[in-house]
């Protein structure tokens, strides 16, 4: 059913917080700058007239951001929204309220419920908060990877966990089976330890081998044993445990997880992190305000040059003008024909190019590394460096959200330097007023 709108009354009580905080808060004042009413008429078309009544809007909304603004899990924000009354004013509560305002799964399914689109919305507000400071014509644009929330994946583990899955299987379903293999299962993975061990790496890969075989002798029975609806049911899912236990180490699309198997490895050469497991993230911040303006999860393997035409798009979806000049690192050779803005590289001057644009480019292509400490931010600070949400839209989710964050805490840092500085000088008028007095008191004695 339609969400119900916040109490308006004008009644106050003892529990009332509105005239109790301070005004001038970061976060009050970032909720009341918040164009709320906007999100309603958007998400509106998300509800059923039917049915008991929803949250509101601002509140799972808030919800949201003060998850990714503050780095807390769905739990956390739920917590913290209990026992912090500034929370809850962002929220829309004008008292305050001594119970939890939701269920932590209910902020999994409203999320479920807004879908990319919806986040794309929170984004687009962020965005539009700073105004004219987020029309800039020239931005930079860079890709990360957005690792998600797996374990190092090897064939063992992945084997392993193919037996445990295909026992509780027969265990739900009541199948007698001929044998479990649990002892030997126990046994092998203590063998499979040793596969970079000089010695023992035969031992190792045959034990890697028999987990194989195991896992096959279990699945065949499983098929031949379980009720038709099960084995439809199952169909995807014994597809992949085929695909898994005959993929080789240099396979092309391999599955890295049972949980996520859509998602790649990228070699980043990196000594302390050679290969990341997720998938890529581009973003797209302002040249001057380093304001996040766009992002794009790419669920395909693309080279670098092939995901600037996704986020440029994201870019010009949350802004009014277009995008003039996009500055990239040398990733990006060869995406110029694709995108109509100009596109920035580190390169050789051209010997058609002027002094004066020799000196622009290099200027752009040395603040072009600003973006890199902006990714650093978004991963450890605002939850992109492991994504615990399922899925391809789960991944887009949290990246937008992450941007989102950033631009919040741009706007609250924006206002709170703006306070302190009003405050200076309200504070140095007052002194000048007492030295004023105390003058004139000194004269007149």
């Amino acid at each position: 059913m339609l969400p119900k709108s916040p109490n308006d009354s004008a009644q106050t009580s003892f529990f009332d917080i509105a005239n109790q905080l301070n005004s001038n808060h970061p976060l009050i004042a970032l909720g009341n700058a918040i164009d709320w009413s906007l999100l309603e008429q958007e998400f509106k078309s998300l509800y059923s007239p039917l049915g008991r009544n929803a949250k509101p809007i601002r509140l799972m909304s808030g919800l949201l951001m003060l998850k990714q603004l503050y780095d807390l899990s769905d739990e956390g924000v739920v917590a913290q929204w209990q026992m912090n009354p500034y929370y809850q004013v962002f929220c829309g509560e004008t008292s305050f309220q001594t119970n939890v305002p939701c269920h932590s799964t209910e902020l999994v399914k409203f999320r479920n419920r807004l879908g990319k689109q919806g986040v794309e919305q929170l984004l687009k507000i962020s965005v539009a908060l700073h105004g004219e400071a987020a029309e800039e014509p020239t931005v930079l644009v860079d890709t990360t990877v957005q690792e998600k929330a797996i374990t190092y994946p090897t064939d063992t583990k992945l084997a392993i966990k193919i037996i445990n899955r295909l026992n509780k299987l027969a265990k739900t379903h009541d199948i007698k089976q001929r044998r479990t293999f649990v002892k030997e299962v126990r046994a092998l993975r203590v063998v499979s330890r040793y596969f970079r061990h000089v010695h023992r790496r035969a031992k190792a890969k045959k034990a890697l081998k028999r987990l194989r075989t195991i896992a096959g002798i279990l699945l065949r029975e499983l098929q031949r044993k379980l009720p038709e609806s099960v084995l439809q049911k199952e169909a995807d899912n014994f597809a992949l445990y085929e695909r898994v236990l005959a993929q080789q180490p240099k396979d092309k699309n391999k599955v890295y997880s049972l949980h996520e198997p859509e998602i790649y490895c990228v070699g980043k050469g990196k000594d302390h992190k050679p290969y990341e497991y997720g998938r890529k993230a581009s973003v797209v911040s302002t040249l001057n305000s380093n304001i996040i303006v766009g992002v794009a999860s790419h669920d395909i393997h693309e080279h670098d040059s092939k995901t600037l035409k996704a986020a440029l798009a994201s870019a010009e979806h949350n802004r009014q003008t277009p995008i003039k000049t996009a500055v990239a690192d040398r990733g990006y050779r060869g995406s110029k024909r694709s995108v109509k803005p100009e596109v920035i590289l580190p390169s050789a001057p051209l010997k058609r190019d002027s002094q004066e644009e020799c000196q622009r480019k290099k200027y752009l292509c040395q603040k072009r590394s600003a973006i890199e400490p902006i990714i650093g931010h978004l991963k450890h600070d605002y939850r992109l460096c492991r994504n615990w949400l399922k899925g391809s839209q789960g991944d887009a989710i949290n990246l937008l959200m992450a941007a989102c964050a950033w631009n919040l805490r741009k706007w609250m840092v924006a206002f709170f330097l703006l306070e302190f500085r009003s405050g200076i000088w309200l504070f140095m008028i007052k002194i000048d007023r007492y030295d004023r007095n105390e003058i004139i008191w000194v004269h007149l004695g």
